[in-house]
């Protein structure tokens, strides 16, 4: 039974071309959350990468992850994360027990996150365990140029909110059998599932998601500030 990690990664970015290949810190995106697999490889056995692209193809080789070509009908704008990561376990003959989806676009994680994560899931015994971090804001929604409040009362102190929490994307674990199902009665492939436990990182890191060229400066503000601190 093996644990493996896969990251997908579409050529056909829209609002920032090529992000996957772009440098952040002096190395493609896309090789950041291929090194933080490596750095745990007392858990994981093998990193896969589903791509359409020559290039995040070539890159991904570069850095030591095996490629599994996703195929035209699986790369549109609307297909699912969890169609490529099915895709994935369906071309490997090996038995998987788990998997860890890392996105691209979430490069930066805390060092000690996939060994705590992976530790509580098992501890907790779930299908599957996601990422979230707590949000400190005033929520709500604007109807008939109105604005009303969602989870708070005007007045109300901050340090007074309900908590609430919101899906990171840091990363994910899920049991093979989860996103491949073994017969039509376990339903349709799930990454979270309804038991999924929900893994608290509150950590400047979760609010890195690179979509947009502000978003890939700011992850190299924060990551130049990580290497100063070392220094």
């Amino acid at each position: 039974m093996k644990n493996i990690v896969i990251i997908p990664a579409r050529g056909g970015s829209k609002r920032l071309p090529q992000k996957n290949i772009l440098l952040l810190g002096g190395i493609p995106l896309i090789a950041h959350s291929i090194l933080y697999a490596q750095a745990n490889n007392d858990i994981i056995d093998s990193v896969y990468v589903s791509t359409d692209d020559a290039a995040i193809k070539k890159i991904a080789l570069e850095f030591g992850a095996k490629v599994i070509d996703r195929p035209e009908s699986l790369s549109g704008d609307f297909e699912s994360t969890v169609s490529a990561l099915k895709h994935v376990l369906e071309q490997i003959e090996e038995e998987i027990e788990n998997v860890i989806l890392l996105q691209p676009t979430n490069p930066l994680r805390p060092e000690n996150l996939l060994q705590e994560a992976f530790d509580d899931f098992l501890k907790e015994g779930r299908d599957s365990l996601f990422t979230v971090s707590r949000s400190e804001r005033k929520l709500g929604k604007i109807e008939n140029r109105q604005f009303i409040p969602f989870n708070y009362t005007i007045g109300q102190r901050s340090q007074d909110l309900e908590p609430l929490y919101f899906e990171n994307g840091l990363l994910y674990i899920s049991k093979a059998e989860l996103i491949l199902p073994f017969d039509c009665a376990q339903g349709d492939s799930k990454i979270i599932s309804e038991n999924a436990f929900p893994f608290e990182v509150n950590h400047i890191f979760a609010n890195v998601d690179i979509d947009t060229l502000e978003e890939l400066e700011y992850a190299e503000y924060l990551l130049k500030k990580k290497v100063l601190r070392r220094a």
